[in-house]
Parts: C-alpha cells; sequence; structure tokens
C-alpha cells in the first residue's frame, strides 16, 4: 500500500510534536546563550546573485574575493573546505614567499597586507629581506596558520564578500548575464547567477567542467603530508616535517582520498620507526588535515608562460603582477631548485589567466596557463597571491563593465591595482 508524500501518519504527528518542542527548548537555550543561535536547515534550492564567483578559497581565491569586493563587486566565494587559506593553512605550508626580489620588494597588496598582519597579530618576526648571499626560501615569511585563517576570514567578511563553505559547483551554464552555477553540499543546493567567475580551484576544475581544455603530463610532482613527531609544534615559529606523497593527484575525489590515505600510512610508519626517549616511544604531536598537492591540470589560456618566458624574465605587454621564485620541480629523489639569473624578474600577463576563447572567466594561481617548468615556480604562494589580486580587480571591473575580462582597458586593471597597494610591472 502506498501513501501520498504529504500524508501524516499519526506516528508522525507524535515525532513532528517532538521536534517542535525540542526546537522551542533550543530557542529558550539560544535566547539565554546568544553564541548559540540556531540555523535554519535550507529548505529547497538557495538562490544567490553576484557580480564575481570565487571559485576556491585558498591562496588565490582568497585574495581574489577580497580584492573583487573592495572594488566594489558584489563578491561570493564557494570553498569546499572548513576555512580559508588552502596549502598555507589546510596543507600546512605556512611559509609564503616570494615577495622580494634582488633586494626589492615585488609582490605588495592584499596578499602582503594579510601575511604581515598574520605576523604582527602572532608577535612573529620577517626576514631581512636585504640579505642577498642567502638561499631563496631565508626570504620566505614564516606565519602562524590559524591565525592567516582567522584573519583571511576576517577581511572577507569586512569587504563584504559572502561565504560559502562545504560546497563545491556541480554544473555551470552560460546564461544572457553571465554565468549560472550550481553548487551543492551537505543538505544544500544552491544556484547561483553571477557575471564573471575566477576559477582559484588548483587544477582548474570548473574551467574543465565547462568543457575549456586544461594541460597536464603523465607524471606528476610528488605531494606531502606535514606532521610533527617529538616536541610541542610551535606554528609561526618552525616548519613542520613532511613526507614526499608520490602520486598525489588533486584532480577529484579519489585520487584526493588515495594520497591521504597513503601520505598518513607513511606518517604512522615513521612513527613507528621514531627512536624512543627516556623509555617512552615518540608521540605524533601534530599532522595536517590534508596533504597538501604541488601539480595537477594547468588552463590552457590565451598566451601559455614557457620555462623560457620565465626563465629570461619576459615583460609581457599585458602584465598585470610580478612572480618570482626558482625553478622548483620535484621528483622521487627530491628537489634542486634552479635560481634565476641575477636581476631576472618574471611578470605573469593577464592573457595567462584568460581561458582559450573563453568569456567572463578567468583563473589564478596554481592552474595558471603555463608550461609545467614555469608552473613549478609560478604555483608558489606570493605569486598566486598576485595574480589572485590581478584577477579580482579584473573581474570586478568587467563585471562593472557589462563586459568580458580581455576587453576590460589594462589602464583601468593598473590603477585599480594600484589603488589596493599592489605592485604592477612597468608602473
Amino acid at each position: 500500500m502506498t501513501t501520498s508524500r504529504n500524508a501524516i501518519t499519526r506516528r508522525d504527528s507524535f515525532r513532528l510534536a517532538g521536534a517542535a518542542a525540542a526546537a522551542a527548548a533550543t530557542a529558550r537555550a539560544a535566547d539565554a546563550n546568544p553564541q548559540a543561535q540556531p540555523t535554519a536547515p535550507a529548505a529547497g534550492e538557495l538562490n544567490d546573485d553576484a557580480d564575481v564567483l570565487v571559485v576556491g578559497g585558498g591562496t588565490a581565491g582568497t585574495i581574489a574575493a577580497i580584492q573583487a569586493a573592495r572594488a566594489g563587486a558584489k563578491t561570493m566565494l564557494v570553498e569546499r573546505g572548513s576555512q580559508l587559506g588552502g596549502t598555507m593553512t589546510v596543507g600546512g605550508v605556512a611559509f609564503p614567499g616570494l615577495f622580494h626580489a634582488w633586494g626589492k620588494q615585488i609582490i605588495a597588496g592584499i596578499g602582503w597586507e594579510l601575511v604581515t598582519e598574520t605576523v604582527a597579530t602572532d608577535g612573529g618576526q620577517l626576514p631581512d629581506f636585504q640579505a642577498q648571499k642567502v638561499p631563496h626560501w631565508k626570504h620566505q615569511v614564516q606565519i602562524n596558520p590559524y591565525v592567516y585563517a582567522l584573519l583571511a576570514e576576517e577581511k572577507c567578511l569586512q569587504a563584504g564578500v559572502k561565504i560559502a563553505y562545504y560546497e563545491f559547483p556541480l554544473s555551470a551554464e552560460k546564461s544572457a548575464d553571465g554565468w549560472s552555477v550550481r553548487c551543492v553540499g551537505p543538505g544544500t543546493r544552491r544556484r547561483i547567477a553571477c557575471r564573471q567567475i575566477i576559477d582559484c580551484t588548483g587544477g582548474g576544475d570548473l574551467a574543465g567542467m565547462i568543457g575549456l581544455e586544461r594541460l597536464r603530463e603523465d607524471e606528476t610532482q610528488p605531494g606531502s603530508i606535514l606532521y610533527k613527531v617529538g616536541d610541542p609544534y610551535q606554528p609561526g615559529r618552525e616548519q613542520l616535517q613532511a613526507l614526499y606523497v608520490h602520486g598525489a593527484d588533486s584532480s577529484n575525489s579519489v585520487t584526493r582520498t588515495q594520497a591521504n590515505l597513503t601520505g598518513r600510512q607513511a606518517v604512522l610508519k615513521r612513527l613507528r620507526e621514531a627512536p624512543a626517549k627516556g623509555g617512552k616511544p615518540a608521540r605524533l604531536i601534530h599532522l595536517q588535515s590534508e596533504t597538501a598537492f604541488r601539480e595537477s591540470y594547468r588552463v590552457l589560456g590565451e598566451t601559455v608562460i614557457t620555462h623560457a618566458d620565465y626563465t629570461a624574465g619576459r615583460v609581457y605587454d599585458d602584465a598585470v603582477c610580478y612572480a618570482f621564485y626558482p625553478i622548483d620541480l620535484h621528483t622521487r629523489t627530491g628537489v634542486k631548485p634552479k635560481p634565476l639569473a641575477k636581476g631576472v624578474v618574471p611578470t605573469v600577463p593577464l592573457r595567462a589567466l584568460a581561458p582559450k576563447t573563453s568569456r567572463n572567466i578567468l583563473v589564478a594561481g596554481r592552474c595558471v596557463s603555463s608550461d609545467r617548468l614555469a608552473n613549478s615556480a609560478l604555483r608558489v604562494q606570493a605569486s598566486c597571491m598576485a595574480m589572485g589580486q590581478a584577477a579580482g580587480a579584473t573581474a570586478a571591473l568587467a563585471a562593472k563593465g557589462k563586459t568580458t575580462p580581455l576587453d576590460v582597458p589594462l589602464a583601468d586593471i593598473h590603477r585599480t591595482l594600484r589603488e589596493h597597494k599592489a605592485i604592477v610591472p612597468g608602473a
């Protein structure tokens, strides 16, 4: 025997009455404790509209969202995890750089603002950026990843960014005004109508979803899982221990799961092998919740930054930011960074952030259009922050002008970036 979906049985009525009583009790408790206000569950599909939708709240996406919002765009940020920061926070690589080249600052703006405020809030110390005869990592900045995540979220909220955690796009379709993006999360279905999209997923996930061409090799660089055995971890004062996770691939949930399983088993093996102290076994003090990934897909853009262009310090005619880091390709045997020639400072063109033949979408961060060797240097955090800010400014201007990013006058992009304290090539 079947019943209508709307029919309520006697047992249902008792259950609903009990639920109502529980809800009333919860409301009374919330009134007594204003910090415990309940949130109504989402009913049906939620609908949002935005000028700019940023997908991915990692290193590039956080900065892109803040910049777009500060430039006056109604901005929404969708992040599949529970906090902002990506590799720096969830991955644990809390060591951003490089902001300086050859004794001169070449990346500033919102990323630098966030990093320096993190250091100041944590009572930390910046490196001596004038020291030249030191390894490149001496110019990277030790930050407390927990403080960074809190400040990143605060700055998004202050700028007016609407954040949707635990959600990811299910589909994206072109519309008369831009895009209609459907997202899904636990208990949530959401449709977002937006003028511009910035894909900051690391692997160009959204770009791939809508059929734009991406690049990758059969082999990927190993990821790393970060942990600490022994003395208490001091965030912002030291870096964690790391183990390679070979074959780590962030392309989908299956490969991510495998990378995390492999990484955690490697940590467990290392823990069991660690020497005892004072007759007591070594203790695992800290373990990051996810493997940090170095490589997956890159978007094929209107321009591809090549290894030759990068190492020559080519200044593109549509350059929107600088980048600076040695060629840094990790393999099964480790990594041997190849420093740039003295005085060389590479640039990133806007066309490398624009997927080929696309409209109303940009990418920023690790998925920037580049060959593999160039990407091994471009993928680092300071450069990703600079790309994120450039993409955020461009998308905001495109939304305001009801045009596509590559039709926004470059002078307007540069002016907006300078207004928000970014360093623009040639300025």
